[in-house]
């Protein structure tokens, strides 16, 4: 098997895919590409057995509904409700509720951050996928899956925070060597300086092991009521076992 992590954002100037090749017990990061374009990122999610994309898939529903009502001038505010009561639900999707309940961790705001453009991007290039005639299930069981790098470090008891940007490269080695020594099993190859150069490239590196976890049926998916939510607003799969569950 071969997944793909993509660190998605607006831009391909911060974007980054990763793969890696499952056998023989390893995991071998075969290639990482920063700078990725959009076709890029539609060639890699066609070959790969899964695709994990570090971006929301979809708006919440409340979100969509209140920019409706408000186009046509019927806002209304429900009883009982103002303020930061009534905008969460505007805010977060089911998922990042659900995340923020299991991890403690708080997913950027789709509808009330900038991550909106970059799952504008991803719209389209969902849509491409299945003009190809690849599945796309935002719920996460055709070709691509929703990640949360930061969840997923967190449920694999590595560290997730404190390597972002530039001015972070310490803590960008230190998360690489306590990956590393997690999962011994992981080949960076002649990638590895890269991916302690760019935690673009580590989130997408963690993003095609999070591929792994959610191919193998090892991660959270929408139950209940969430269901119906997810398949419009995405759902983020959380790996549920510790991260050596994914050798094969």
């Amino acid at each position: 098997m071969v997944t793909v992590g993509v660190d998605m954002a607006a831009e391909a100037a911060r974007t980054a895919v990763a793969w890696l090749d499952w056998h023989d017990g390893c995991a071998r990061l075969v290639n990482v590409r920063t700078g990725a374009g959009d076709d890029v990122i539609v060639e890699a999610a066609m070959e790969a057995g899964k695709a994990a994309i570090d971006c929301p898939l979809g708006w919440p529903e409340r979100f969509v509904d209140f920019v409706t009502a408000h186009r046509a001038g019927h806002v209304q505010v429900p009883d009982g409700l103002a303020g930061r009561d009534w905008r969460r639900d505007l805010a977060w999707r089911v998922t990042d509720q659900v995340v923020h309940a299991q991890t403690g961790l708080t997913p950027l705001s789709v509808s009330a951050d900038r991550i909106g453009h970059a799952t504008m991007r991803c719209a389209a290039l969902l849509a491409e996928l299945a003009r190809r005639g690849q599945p796309v299930d935002r719920r996460g069981g055709g070709a691509v899956v929703e990640v949360y790098p930061a969840a997923c470090l967190k449920q694999w008891g590595l560290p997730h925070r404190g390597y972002k940007r530039a001015a972070n490269l310490a803590g960008l080695g230190e998360l690489v060597d306590r990956l590393r020594e997690a999962a011994p099993w992981l080949d960076l190859g002649g990638h590895e300086p890269l991916c302690r150069a760019s935690d673009d490239a580590t989130d997408a590196v963690i993003s095609a092991l999070a591929a792994r976890a959610s191919a193998l049926g090892l991660a959270t998916v929408p139950a209940g009521n969430q269901a119906q939510a997810a398949a419009t607003e995405g759902w983020i799969a959380l790996p549920t076992t510790p991260l050596n569950s994914l050798v094969p």
